[in-house]
């Protein structure tokens, strides 16, 4: 097959070690535009980085004259930049879909009920990915356009800009409050133009219509539809206009000149035939290209297996990329790093730069989520990565609202809500010494602006001399926080050594339900973690039942502590003082 060659180009941008960042495994370099908005160049974008400067091909009387819509449902754009020291490039630009409905025929529908627009993330990296082609056949290979860059304009859009409605946009709130930034935010993904035509085109051109033409085109399908998924791939909406023919080969069948037009036409398309099967062709269109399942589980086990290592190795430091940086809040140690697709930032708990790519918002927000609480916007959800995950939306700002089921109103009041770093910290603080809590993970802070102000100001005081790397306070009044634990199913380092079932956690208020305690050991557990925090200098007076895990190990037996009673694990934190 006929590879497509990455061009050399005649200089390179100079890029700073600071301006360097990954999302997914792919590295940009990002530079703020002359509008004030945000570029993230590829290795392959860098290329091209003077001519990718939005006055060379964004500046708006040259691009609404040159550009040249491309067919399909998407806004998708063909332009050429303006001459930089005698070169000029032509380029693919689109408007990222994510979030929006996916206007599919009714067969990929039931085939692919789940699917949705990746996020620009997700694209670049799943074209990277395919691209290397490191999974499936060494013999074939899938050629796509060069992914250049992903350009985020400063402006925000407005709701009926975005093709969603009002009451789309409350109910993805409602479920998922303060992670929606992205629906209002425009992502313009840029592409090198392959120069050649589809096979449409090309079929259209030799004279071919209806029946016949689809006729023509189906083998077309077929073999790209094969090629993916031989290299571990599905495009749920392969068309035969998305299978581009190279200039060159494309030019040689259009040479191909018959005895009658019937003749012609036979002999171009036994030709492009015959070019598809050889596999001289490229794919283009990625924003529905997703992993076949096989692929997809093999990926998600290995990602899964090094998560675990790096998760129980977590405070052991590794090298740290220059997006990232490591600090020490209330004696905690966190990876930080923005969340680029959300405007957010991130917080991991440790030291290990590996685990912050997990963590990021598009692997886990769009991922089904199971509400754990009647009360709370707490949720469970297995991440794209194969991660079970508890995401919690810090109360933090509020004023705690006591119910008929509180014994202590006034503590309830006079303690308020925890910051997600206190929490965090109280939980680090008692798993050191013997009082276990579930597995904190990290702490993200939304790119959404929050909805209303604070009740609550005091953590917000409290906390303002404590600064980020970049000299800003980790607590910020106008956003919302959230924090992600692991799903407690066994201590970290049994569950890395697993192959097999893992624990099942059950609450105290469930297990006595359940008839799995009785309430005499209730009390004895629950007055067990109460004696145990006062040890420690924390009032644990608010906790309830439902806020203390026990685990069942897979034979349906209560994981111990070292007096032999079922261990109890702290889940919920937000309320506990320090005295």
């Amino acid at each position: 097959m006929e590879a497509k060659e990455e061009h050399q180009p005649q200089s390179q941008s100079i890029v700073t070690p600071e301006s360097l960042i990954s999302v997914l495994g792919v590295v940009y370099s990002h530079r703020k535009t002359s509008d004030g908005g945000d570029m993230y160049l590829t290795r392959f974008g860098l290329h091209y980085a003077d001519m990718l400067e939005l006055d060379k091909w964004y500046e708006e009387e040259w691009f609404e004259a040159k550009r040249e819509r491309l067919e399909g449902t998407s806004a998708v754009y063909r332009v050429p930049t303006r001459e930089v020291n005698g070169r000029s490039i032509e380029l693919v630009v689109k408007n990222c879909r994510v979030g929006e409905d996916v206007p599919l025929e009714t067969r990929a529908l039931l085939e692919f009920l789940n699917t949705e627009f990746n996020s620009p993330w997700e694209e670049f990296a799943l074209v990277m990915e395919l691209r290397e082609g490191k999974y499936g056949p060494s013999e074939i290979s899938c050629c796509t356009q060069e992914p250049l860059a992903i350009y985020v304009p400063p402006e925000k859009m407005q709701v009926w800009q975005s093709g969603r409605s009002y009451s789309k946009i409350n109910r993805i709130r409602a479920r998922h409050p303060g992670i929606d930034i992205d629906i209002l935010r425009q992502y313009k993904l840029i592409y090198g133009w392959i120069s050649g035509k589809d096979a449409v085109q090309l079929f259209t051109e030799c004279g071919m219509r209806g029946p016949e033409l689809d006729r023509a085109l189906v083998p077309f399908t077929q073999k790209a539809t094969s090629d993916l998924g031989k290299k571990g791939y599905i495009m749920v909406d392969m068309k035969p206009s998305h299978i581009i023919i190279g200039e060159e080969h494309a030019k040689m069948a259009e040479a191909i000149v018959g005895t009658t037009a019937e003749d012609t036409q036979r002999l171009r398309g036994l030709v492009l035939s015959d070019l598809v099967t050889q596999g001289y062709f490229s794919v283009v269109d990625y924003e529905l290209l997703i992993r076949s399942p096989e692929h997809e589980e093999q990926v998600n086990w290995s990602r899964r297996h090094s998560y675990l290592d790096d998760q129980r190795d977590r405070f052991t430091a590794t090298s740290l990329p220059s997006h990232l940086a490591s600090v020490e809040i209330l004696g905690v140690p966190y990876i930080v790093g923005h969340a680029e697709s959300t405007g957010g930032k991130l917080w991991v708990v440790g030291r290990n730069a590996r685990l912050f790519d997990y963590f990021l918002p598009e692997r886990w927000r769009k991922t089904h989520a199971w509400k754990l609480s009647e009360n709370n916007e707490v949720y469970y959800t297995v991440t794209k990565d194969n991660i079970h995950l508890v995401w919690r939306t810090s109360r933090v700002g509020e004023l705690p609202l006591p119910d008929a089921s509180c014994p202590y109103p006034e503590k309830l009041q006079e303690y308020g809500f925890n910051s997600p770093f206190e929490t965090i910290a109280i939980a680090q603080h008692c798993s050191n010494n013997g009082v276990p809590t579930v597995y904190f993970r990290a702490i993200y802070m939304t790119g959404t602006a929050r909805l209303e102000q604070p009740t609550d100001v005091r953590r917000y005081e409290s906390h303002r001399s404590l600064l980020d790397g970049d000299g800003r306070p980790v607590l910020l009044e106008d956003r919302y926080y959230i924090t992600l634990r692991g799903y407690f199913n066994g201590p970290d380092w049994w569950v890395a050594q697993q192959t097999g079932q893992l624990c099942r956690p059950v609450n105290l208020e469930q297990a006595v339900a359940k008839g799995l305690i009785d309430p005499s050991l209730f009390r004895t557990l629950f007055g067990k973690v109460q004696s145990s925090l006062k040890n420690l200098g924390y009032d644990g007076a608010l906790l309830k039942g439902n806020d203390l895990l026990l685990a069942l190990d897979p034979k349906n037996e209560f994981l111990k502590d070292s007096e032999g009673l079922p261990e109890v694990r702290i889940c919920n934190l937000e309320l506990i003082k320090k005295i």
